[in-house]
C-alpha cells in the first residue's frame, strides 16, 4: 500500500451485525416459516428491479454502451478464474474482513460506487443509499451526476459514515466552478477525490437512445442538483439570463450537461489542477492500460480504479477483470488500486482482491437493492455481499483479505485445469 501523510479519519464504527449473523437471523425467523421479503439470490436481484422500474430507468441502469459486449465480457472474466479451497486450516475465527486504504480503515475491502441519478429508482435516491452505506460500515461514493446536493449526502451520512467524492470534471474554462465543487466537497467531509476519466462525454447507448431519455436535459433536477445548488455556476447562469436557475431549468439542466460533460478529454498535464486544489488522496477513475497505470503513478495520484464503467462508456472493450493482474504486475505497490466492473457476488469479490484489488466498488447491485427496497433494500445487498465473501473465505482456508492470505495463489485459470501440459504445477 502506498505511504500517505495526509491526514484521514480512521473510522471504527461497525454495523450492527456481520453476515453470518445475518444469516442465521433469516434461519431462525423461517422456524417460524417467515420468509425474507428480498431474495439472496444475487443473479435475480437485476432481473426483479427491472421489472419494476419505468422502461426509461430500466434502460438507464440495466443499459450499456452498444451490444453490451463490454458488459457482458466483464461477467465471462470472473468465470475464467476458479478459488482452490484448501482443507485442513485450522480456523479458531472467522476471516478478518478489515483493511486500510490511503490511510483510512475499512470494515470491509468494498465500497458503494459512484451512480448517479438514484431518484428515478427510488425516490429516496441518495439519502437512502448513504444512510445504508454508514449503517452497514460502507464508504459511499458521492456522485457528481446525482439527484441530491453534495451536502444533504454528507448531512445523511452522518459523522460515522466514510464518504467520498467523485468529480465529473469540467472543462478548464470552468476551473472556478470545479473548485467550488471541491470545496463543497471538503468542506462536507468526503475524504477523497475520485475523478472520472472516461464519461467526458455520454456514449452510444441505445437502451437511452430507444426511450430518447437524457436524464440530464430534463427540467426535474435529477442528475443535475450539484451544479443547480453551485454557487458558482448559479451566479454565472444569472449573469447570462437574467433569472435564476429555478425560472429557466429547461434552459439550466442542458447548461450544466455541457459542462460536466464536456466533450473533449483533459490531459496528463491537468492532473496538477486538481493536486492543487485538493488536499486529499486523488484516485483515477477508467484505468484499462498498463502504460496509463504507470502514467498515474509519474504524475503522482494516490490510486487508480481499474474500470471500464461497467460496459457502460465503451463497447468492444477488453474486461476490467482482465486487466486487473497485468495492471497490479506493472505498478505493485505504487499506487492503491480499485476495481469495479462486473461485480456481482462475494466470490466475485474475493476474485478481484486476489488478483490484485486493494478495495472493490459495488454498482449495480445496490442501484437494484434501492429499486426494490430502498434502504433497507441497499442494506440488504450490501450485508449479503458481505456474508458472502465472509463465508467463501472461511470454507476456502482463506483467514483474511490481506495481500498475504488473499493473493494469485488461491486462484487456478478455469482452463488450465483442462490442460494436461500446465495441469503438472496447479495448486
Amino acid at each position: 500500500m502506498p505511504e500517505t501523510h495526509y491526514h484521514l479519519k480512521f473510522a471504527d464504527h461497525k454495523p450492527e451485525q456481520d453476515g453470518y449473523q445475518y444469516e442465521m437471523e433469516i434461519y431462525n425467523r423461517g422456524l417460524d416459516f417467515e420468509r425474507p421479503v428480498l431474495t439472496f439470490q444475487a443473479d435475480k436481484w437485476e432481473e426483479l428491479a427491472c421489472s419494476r422500474l419505468s422502461s426509461e430507468a430500466k434502460g438507464y441502469v440495466y443499459g450499456s454502451a452498444g451490444t453490451r459486449e463490454t458488459t457482458d465480457k466483464n461477467r465471462a472474466a470472473f468465470k475464467k478464474w476458479s478459488i482452490v479451497p484448501r482443507r485442513l486450516v485450522k480456523t479458531e475465527t472467522f476471516p478478518d474482513l478489515s483493511t486500510e486504504v490511503l490511510g483510512e480503515k475499512l470494515q470491509f475491502p468494498i465500497a458503494m460506487a459512484p451512480v448517479g441519478v438514484l431518484k428515478i429508482f427510488n425516490p429516496s435516491g441518495e439519502i437512502a443509499a448513504t444512510k445504508a452505506a454508514a449503517k452497514e460500515a460502507v464508504p459511499y461514493i458521492f456522485s457528481s451526476a446525482a439527484a441530491s446536493t453534495i451536502e444533504d449526502v454528507a448531512e445523511a451520512n452522518g459523522q460515522d459514515g466514510q464518504r467520498w467524492y467523485q468529480l465529473y470534471w469540467p472543462s478548464r474554462e470552468h476551473d472556478d466552478i470545479t473548485i467550488s465543487l471541491l470545496n463543497r466537497a471538503k468542506k462536507a467531509g468526503y475524504t477523497m477525490l475520485f475523478v472520472t476519466l472516461d464519461t467526458y462525454i455520454l456514449v452510444w447507448r441505445p437502451s437511452d437512445m430507444d426511450n430518447g431519455y437524457n436524464p440530464f436535459m430534463r427540467s426535474d433536477r435529477i442528475g443535475v442538483e450539484s451544479g443547480l445548488t453551485d454557487p458558482v455556476f448559479r451566479k454565472q447562469f444569472k449573469e447570462r439570463h437574467g433569472v435564476e436557475v429555478e425560472e429557466k431549468m429547461d434552459t439550466a439542466a442542458p447548461e450544466w450537461m455541457r459542462t460536466i460533460f464536456p466533450g473533449m478529454s483533459k490531459g496528463w498535464d491537468d492532473i496538477k489542477f486538481l493536486q492543487e486544489h485538493w488536499d486529499g488522496p486523488i484516485i483515477l477513475k477508467g484505468i484499462q492500460t498498463v502504460a496509463d497505470a504507470r502514467k498515474a503513478v509519474e504524475v503522482g495520484v494516490q490510486g487508480i480504479v481499474v474500470s471500464n464503467h461497467g460496459g457502460r462508456q465503451q463497447d468492444g472493450g477488453n474486461s476490467s477483470l482482465g486487466m486487473l493482474p497485468h495492471i497490479k504486475d506493472a505498478v505493485g505497490e505504487k499506487l492503491s488500486i480499485f476495481f469495479d466492473s462486473g461485480v456481482r457476488s462475494g466470490a466475485d469479490i474475493a476474485k478481484a482482491m486476489a488478483l490484485g484489488a486493494d478495495c472493490v466498488l459495488i454498482g449495480r447491485p445496490y442501484v437494484y437493492g434501492l429499486a426494490l427496497g430502498g434502504e433497507q433494500g441497499v442494506a440488504h445487498v450490501l450485508k449479503s455481499l458481505v456474508g458472502e465473501l465472509e463465508l467463501t473465505l472461511h470454507l476456502s482456508g482463506i483467514p483474511s483479505v490481506s495481500k498475504k492470505d488473499l493473493n494469485r495463489s488461491v486462484l487456478v485459470r478455469e482452463d488450465d485445469l483442462f490442460n494436461t501440459v500446465k495441469g503438472i504445477g496447479l495448486p
